[in-house]
């Protein structure tokens, strides 16, 4: 009876490590998924925002824009302090500052102080995307462990974004636009309240200097990208402002790159890049949400203004999409586990451009059931690509860069919605005065689909290319030289 007792106690001080891993993969779940629901929830309120503030449609879509600037410039510094000063200290910091930007958002009295809340939400948000998977990534330290992980995180970060247009239009529909925000304040709490109790806290092992003129640089070349593909849709690709905006693009990142190369500390290393798998993870990053962002807009558009459905109804056609998201991130985790990433981006890209293709081939407007397959669709490219993109990003990276190596596949994110929401904005403006012209929006829709369908080839070519054998090899010196620099 004393050795069943024994071998009882060392069975559950087995269970225990893991079970606590599951719960911090939980609790940093929440958190990211009240993130990613705040850029698409308020897209079908964004009507009810401009009624009851009394604001142009263009005012009110800053509430939007002016989120996803913020989040996609600061993601990096905050996985970069994190790693310096604590990842679960600024993983708190964090929710404390969305909870608090969250609150003032529903309380806020005019459309100023709401773009200017949304703000501060952001800057909370940045800190805790990047930052939750370095927790995890540092949680999980075994590499199957870690994808599976990472893929469960994937799933979320899919769903809290697929899932936005039908949380928001229940809460629009059921209570007001403010709810939208004031369902973010509880969850925020009980993860710091969790956090503290279950988070173990993690740093960087040599602590690194900040790089302040490398986080200046980046943020003027992030924000100012992203503030030229949000406005081109209305001030043109011509105008002063724009050919200013993509003037600094260019010229601080050309800098960014002068002054990384030449730092010994450099916020962002940029022998990363030199891994094809690393480098292709970003780029498929920003196309696959560029794909995402432009679909969220254009079926939001086109579901309510030329179907006519209410904005719940609209949230629940696309319903599809999120509940594939949700059951595929975790597949293509444990299968990047045991296969790697390729299957799983090739199958995402595969997905994505067959959902674009039986759009634009049949030139004729879609049946419900040529929607319901087109959201599947779209919900398989993005449940199998997003795992997979992180899970590259972050493996054969050490530890300690896992926060920064997270951060620039989260800033590709970011800064693929905003372009997605541009691209697809500037096709439907170009064609259309009004959504209600049927016969025009209509043909930008099957314009927009093509370019969905262009995204999916190119991410599929870019998957194979860059998890071919040659390029893992080439990726696993470029750690082995990363390595031995470290050591010298």
């Amino acid at each position: 009876m004393a050795a069943t007792a024994e071998r009882g106690a060392a069975v559950n001080a087995a269970r225990a490590p893991h079970a606590r891993a599951m719960l911090v993969l939980a609790i940093c779940c929440c958190s990211i998924f009240i993130v990613g629901l705040d850029t698409s929830a308020l897209n079908v309120a964004l009507p009810s925002i401009q009624q009851d503030l009394g604001a142009t449609l263009q005012g009110a879509q800053w509430t939007l824009d002016a989120y996803l600037l913020v989040l996609a410039s600061f993601l990096i510094l905050s996985a970069s302090v994190a790693d310096r000063v604590g990842r679960r200290r600024v993983f708190q910091i964090g929710l404390v500052t969305f909870a608090l930007g969250s609150l003032l958002c529903a309380l806020a009295p005019n459309l100023g102080w709401l773009i200017a809340f949304r703000v501060l939400q952001a800057i909370g948000g940045s800190m805790l995307n990047p930052v939750a998977i370095s927790i995890i990534s540092n949680t999980f330290t075994e590499s199957r462990a870690r994808a599976r992980a990472i893929g469960v995180w994937g799933g979320t970060v899919g769903v809290s974004v697929a899932v936005g247009p039908l949380l928001g239009g229940v809460l629009v529909e059921a209570f007001s636009w403010r709810a939208i925000f004031l369902i973010n304040v509880p969850i925020a709490i009980a993860g710091f309240i969790l956090a503290g109790m279950f988070i173990r806290e993690s740093a960087a092992t040599t602590r690194h200097r900040l790089d302040p003129v490398g986080q200046v640089l980046l943020v003027a070349g992030v924000a100012s990208l992203t503030y030229g593909i949000i406005e081109v849709p209305m001030k043109g690709w011509m105008s002063p402002q724009i050919l200013g905006s993509f003037s600094t693009t260019v010229a601080s990142f050309a800098l960014l790159v002068w002054w990384e190369l030449r730092n010994p500390q450099p916020l962002i290393d940029l022998r990363f890049f030199r891994s094809p798998p690393f480098s292709g993870a970003t780029a498929i990053a920003l196309l696959a949400f560029t794909a995402q962002g432009g679909f969220l807009l254009l079926n939001t558009l086109y579901l309510q203004d030329v179907l006519n459905f209410s904005p719940l109804g609209a949230g629940l056609a696309i319903l599809p999409m999120a509940a594939l998201i949700a059951v595929f991130g975790p597949i293509s985790g444990r299968v990047v586990a045991r296969h790697g990433p390729r299957p799983s981006l090739v199958i995402g890209g595969v997905a994505t451009l067959a959902a674009g293709l039986i759009t634009v081939i049949p030139r004729s407007d879609p049946s419900y059931m040529r929607l319901f397959i087109m959201y599947a669709l779209i919900g398989i490219g993005l449940g199998w690509t997003n795992a997979a993109i992180t899970n590259t990003a972050v493996s054969g990276m050490p530890n300690r860069q896992a926060g920064v190596a997270a951060g620039i596949a989260s800033t590709m994110r970011q800064l693929g919605q905003a372009l997605g929401v541009a691209i697809i904005g500037s096709i439907i403006a170009g064609q259309v005065t009004e959504v209600a012209q049927t016969p025009a929006f209509m043909r930008a829709y099957h314009v927009s689909w093509a370019v969905i369908a262009a995204i999916g080839l190119a991410n599929l070519i870019l998957g194979v290319v860059t998890t071919s054998a040659r390029a893992v090899r080439s990726a696993q010196e470029n750690t082995d030289r990363m390595g031995a620099a470290a050591r010298d």
